[in-house]
């Protein structure tokens, strides 16, 4: 009954069915492994930042310059001396529901690259009162790492604002205002001076990995094992089809009527 499966035109029909089911497991299987990374990026970031804080140049190389999901809220250490003069408040940032702003100081490292370091928070409107001095000397800061803002992120704002003031921590915004180059993104210091508090981890722009855009990855990846099921699930009734054919036509049926 099921000779007809060795002819050409079947054992053709099978190959492209193979195909299009190995196809299809693939994409289901990658979009699957982009879900899992993004999800592991949620545990590694959601979870307590490091015990032991590591030199920002260890994180921060070379070789990967630039603050990544994985890298977000890690626990880093910077030793340089701040830079009051180039003192910047960044409004609109609320932090426990209330609105008021950042004390970012650049910590000038020997290397001569400076660290943004976002010193506290504290609420109300920049310059209603003086934000408390930086340390003078060396010191040696221990905070979390946090991604570059964008326009739009967190409050952020570009430009109409006055001297003094930064609408968006990042490298870019940071270039016209200070005198020397910036590290990718910007630290959260862990101890906050007196009438500061301290500024929690920041997310950067998509979640912490377990975003709209990670479930949009577990849904194609359904999807894609549906329609491989679906392929097995044509093939199979095509071929009882033909059998049912195959059967009727032997016992002198005409299966057309």
């Amino acid at each position: 009954m099921y000779r007809f499966l060795l002819t050409p035109r079947w054992l053709g029909g099978a190959a492209v069915a193979l195909v299009a089911i190995a196809v299809c497991l693939w994409l289901g299987s990658w979009q699957l492994g982009r879900f899992e990374a993004r999800a592991s990026t949620h545990h590694s970031t959601s979870g307590s930042a490091p015990a032991t804080a590591v030199p920002l140049d260890a994180v921060l190389t070379k070789a990967r310059p630039t603050v990544g999901t994985d890298t977000v809220g890690r626990s880093v250490t910077a030793t340089g001396s701040y830079d009051p003069a180039h003192q910047l408040l960044v409004p609109n940032r609320t932090v426990a529901g209330k609105q008021g702003y950042y004390v970012l100081t650049p910590l000038r490292t020997a290397g001569g690259m400076a660290v943004a370091v976002v010193r506290g928070w504290t609420a109300g409107s920049p310059g209603a009162a003086p934000a408390p001095a930086a340390p003078t000397g060396e010191v040696t800061v221990t905070g979390r790492l946090q991604a570059p803002e964008s326009s739009g992120s967190n409050g952020a704002v570009v430009g109409g604002l006055p001297a003094g003031q930064l609408g968006t921590i990042s490298p870019a915004s940071l270039v016209n205002l200070l005198p020397y180059g910036t590290y990718d993104g910007w630290v959260a210091a862990d101890a906050a001076p007196a009438g500061l508090t301290a500024v929690p981890t920041v997310q950067p722009d998509g979640g912490d990995g377990l975003s709209l855009r990670a479930f949009q990855n577990l849904g194609y990846t359904l999807e894609w094992f549906v329609f491989a099921g679906f392929v097995v699930f044509m093939w199979f009734r095509l071929v009882r089809r033909e059998a049912e054919a195959a059967e009727d036509r032997a016992l002198g049926l005409d299966p057309a009527l």
